[in-house]
């Protein structure tokens, strides 16, 4: 791997970010976000919509960190069951399928935005139970077996975060046989590649924006592993208590890691000397993972997307068919969608 290719010398870092949904590229400017999907026949659909505006917690080290995975992990969900609903409305008739009887029910009681944003924060809280379970707890009561056999605190703080890093990394590399979540993971890489084509000032085309990795130092993967080894950490200076006590004091330090790991990604994003590259190598070995190679067509809906948020601040917002650079060319909504489908960092 050439750092000299990911940490480019005359590249311009921006606040664009982005993240890969079914079949498409949400994209976020300074002001606007845009949401594109490739259509089954094609076409590519795209939504865009103001950013909200920031808010105090924005401006506190740490706590902006805890605000932001928050808001990121609901935003997040919706637009992933936004681009979910745009592909099963442009599907053919003959291959939809009918809503099931407990979608029916919900749509009837609390309305189709009401079930929408159920199913969001639904879907939100079952992520973090998951996450929290297995890369959190699932690790330290495993560690807590071998307390027979080890008779240092330094030593089982280390198991359990070499366990945790472990069980992470297997779990990326099993979904990332699923032909859906490699369609994923190469919007991702188109996602990438366009933002370094962006900040290297080139045109952006398919062809200019191949020449670079897929792998970027500003990604939420590398802030995934510095969870992992800021968890690791500051659990040494908790020592080695009873069980019990263990699962609370590592739910307790969620957010103040997460915090600290927000800071630690923006300080890496904005500087390229050689600690930021050492730091940067874990995260960006497992974009490996998380990256693939896409097509010129993913380039085109990530080149699309970040084309529709680089424009005049009173440019209209819509939502539709749009061409290969970001503009409407037929107007189209999709019914069912949340009040609240982005929400700022």
């Amino acid at each position: 791997m050439d750092l000299s290719k990911i940490f480019l010398k005359d590249a311009c870092p921006t606040p664009v970010g982005g993240q890969a949904v079914m079949e498409g590229i949400m994209m976020r400017g300074l002001e606007r976000t845009a949401v594109a999907v490739r259509l089954p026949d094609g076409r590519i659909h795209m939504k865009t919509q103001p950013n909200k505006k920031l808010g105090k917690w924005t401006k506190i080290p740490i706590v902006r960190g805890v605000v932001s995975f928050v808001t990121s992990l609901v935003q997040g969900t919706g637009i992933l069951m936004y681009s979910a609903d745009v592909l099963e409305a442009n599907w053919p008739e003959e291959e939809q399928e009918e809503a099931g009887r407990l979608e029916t029910w919900m749509n009837e009681k609390f309305g189709e935005k009401g079930t929408w944003n159920i199913m969001i924060y639904l879907s939100v809280v079952l992520a973090l139970a998951m996450t929290i379970g297995m890369f959190i707890l699932l690790p330290t009561v495993v560690a807590n077996f071998l307390k027979p056999l080890i008779d240092s605190d330094f030593v089982f703080n280390l198991v359990e975060g070499v366990m945790r890093i472990v069980i992470f990394v297997v779990y990326i590399a099993l979904i990332s046989q699923m032909k859906d979540i490699k369609t994923v993971f190469q919007y991702h890489g188109a996602e990438h590649k366009t933002i370094h084509c962006f900040e290297n000032n080139l045109e952006l085309t398919p062809q200019n924006a191949q020449q670079f990795y897929t792998l970027h130092p500003r990604c939420g993967t590398s802030f995934l592993l510095f969870v992992m080894v800021i968890s690791f950490v500051l659990h040494l200076f908790l020592g080695w208590p009873n069980l019990a006590l263990r699962i609370v004091s590592r739910l307790l330090l969620v957010p103040v890691v997460a915090g600290l790991s927000y800071e630690l990604l923006k300080w890496a994003g904005r500087s390229d000397n050689w600690l930021v590259k050492i730091l940067s190598l874990p995260g960006l070995y497992l974009q490996k993972l998380t990256t693939k190679e896409p097509s010129d067509d993913q380039l085109e809906v990530a080149i699309a997307a970040t084309k529709a948020v680089m424009v005049p601040g009173d440019t209209p917002y819509f939502e539709g068919i749009c061409d290969l650079d970001g503009n409407l060319v037929e107007e189209r909504k999709i019914e069912r969608k949340s009040k609240n489908e982005v929400v700022e960092e």
